[in-house]
């Protein structure tokens, strides 16, 4: 492994084990991707579940990006009992990211993103952790898994990151027109100083990244949409001391991931939609717009 590349992939059964080496990756480096999480079955079933899921588009709002394009999302709490919920609380996606983070993890939000074809907006530099720094959370024990339904390249927005930005901490986060971004003065002499990389991924990989990791995407110009399902985890250690609109503190029942495969999809769209908790739009009580890859 070179100082900033931290590939990784599963097993010949689909499984992937988190060794010492791994986390020392995501430690020194702020993020691990691991190719073909997902195998092509599951992906086919995630994709197919959250296209004909009406819940999801239509609790989805829009975000401009103040230069003429738009990116859609749904963002919910609470894990459902479809193919969504069964991922989030996997031993590959879930169990991966409390052996990264060295804690028990909650499901603390997820979203569909959905940059489509020729209108996807862009989105400015930001640290996760600095919307959830204002939440409550004290500590930035928390992450992120980015998962592509499409494959995502640099022709149609795929995310970029600045690799061991986490190890500068939090950097104080600012309005730029219609979002929220960390202070571009600073994140300048990061990339000088880092490098940047263009994470290119096919449809099934997996990102785990660091919430103090600075990544930002770019417009969608190609004749591609670029949808990607975003899972957040915070640790229970790392329990919000300020009621919000994620949650608090709330034990996750993980599977085994056999269980992806065999989720009943789709399911009563009305029951997963009512046992999601969709979030509303992108301010709420004041704080700081989310704004994601």
């Amino acid at each position: 492994m070179s100082d900033t590349i931290s590939e990784y992939r599963p097993d010949d059964v689909g499984d992937f084990s988190v060794t010492q080496q791994v986390v020392d990756d995501f430690k020194q480096n702020g993020y691990i991707i691991v190719r073909g999480l997902l195998d092509d079955k599951e992906t086919s079933m995630l994709k197919a579940a959250v296209e004909s899921d009406s819940g999801l588009q239509s609790s989805s709002y829009g975000r401009d990006d103040g230069d003429g394009r738009r990116t859609r999302l749904a963002l919910w709490d609470d894990p459902a009992d479809d193919i969504t919920g069964v991922i989030a609380r996997s031993e590959k996606i879930a169990g991966t990211f409390e052996k990264l983070l060295g804690d028990e993890v909650y499901h603390y939000h997820a979203k569909l993103i959905m940059k489509d074809a020729k209108t996807g907006g862009a989105h400015i530099w930001h640290q996760d952790y600095g919307y959830w720094y204002k939440n409550g959370c004290l500590f930035p024990d928390m992450g992120t898994v980015f998962i592509p339904i499409d494959d995502t390249d640099k022709e149609n927005g795929c995310l970029k990151i600045i690799p061991r930005s986490h190890l500068a901490g939090r950097i104080e986060h600012v309005r730029i027109g219609d979002q929220a971004g960390a202070d571009i003065e600073r994140v300048s002499y990061l990339q000088e100083n880092l490098g940047l990389l263009h994470v290119e991924m096919k449809a099934g990989d997996a990102l785990f990244f660091h919430s103090n990791m600075l990544h930002r995407s770019e417009q969608n110009h190609s004749g591609r949409r670029r949808w990607a399902y975003l899972i957040a985890y915070n640790t229970k250690s790392n329990n919000p001391v300020i009621e919000h609109h994620h949650p608090r503190y709330t034990p996750l029942y993980k599977v085994e991931n056999s269980a992806i495969k065999e989720c009943v999809s789709p399911i009563d769209a009305k029951e997963v939609q009512r046992n999601r908790n969709f979030f509303a739009g992108p301010q709420v009580d004041g704080s700081l717009p989310e704004v994601r890859g």
